[in-house]
């Protein structure tokens, strides 16, 4: 359920007999012919359709994230890493203070892994807290159900089209795109980035069938699923 369709009554009642939460990380930012906050609808989506089973609340998504090198493209907010790991604070410091002890990040953008670094630190000075942070698209089971439907995607790609992150009237293009470099994008400034990347795509397809990419999906809600019930 999610923290909207309740009342703060409702949740001091789940905290007698429950202290999980989900908390989804999402982002801003370009991605190509898709959706500019890809990175949220599916961080929210994933947060929410993982917990439903248990009853577990899912709070807002966090909309924006660290993104410094997409910045030349219109659109795309990019907060700095001083400023995340604050809110990260500041948000584990509430969710505690109210009785939550198991608390889990479902990640949806790369650039947001340091704060999985400062949860680590935090639970350091709040032992009596359990944080975890889990990047659904990379997870073991998720990642090898990509690799076995196609082996070349990465951002803005195939990979992140579902039918939930696509505009209806963005067209894509249908050839696949070369792999880009990641060590040689990442020494770029933003608008080098814009020139080297062109639409966004880091490569591959724009577009794998819908049967793909539910079935991507359903590994993905199962293998979160798995970080709110096991060793906890």
């Amino acid at each position: 359920m999610q923290i909207h369709d309740m009342n703060w009554g409702q949740v001091e009642e789940y905290l007698k007999r429950d202290d999980r939460c989900v908390v989804p990380l999402g982002s801003t930012e370009q991605h190509a012919y898709l959706r500019l906050t890809v990175d949220k609808i599916l961080a929210e989506r994933m947060a929410v359709e993982s917990a439903e089973p248990f009853g577990i609340p899912v709070f807002p998504v966090l909309s924006y994230g660290i993104t410094p090198y997409f910045t030349g493209y219109p659109g795309t907010v990019s907060l700095r890493t001083t400023t995340y790991l604050a809110i990260i604070r500041d948000i584990l410091d509430g969710l505690r203070a109210q009785g939550f002890r198991r608390i889990l990040f479902i990640n949806g953008h790369g650039g947001n892994s340091p704060a999985g670094n400062y949860a680590v630190e935090w639970m350091a000075d709040n032992p009596d807290t359990t944080v975890r942070f889990h990047n659904w698209w990379n997870a073991p089971k998720t990642t090898a159900k990509c690799k076995e439907i196609d082996a070349v995607g990465s951002h803005a790609s195939w990979m992140e089209n579902f039918p939930w992150t696509r505009l209806p009237d963005s067209d894509m293009p249908t050839t696949a795109k070369d792999m880009i470099s990641i060590p040689l994008l990442v020494t770029m400034a933003p608008d080098a980035v814009r020139e080297y990347l062109g639409d966004g795509n880091f490569g591959g397809l724009y577009q794998r069938p819908d049967e793909d990419m539910l079935a991507i999906w359903d590994v993905a809600v199962a293998e979160t699923r798995e970080q709110l019930t096991e060793n906890w």
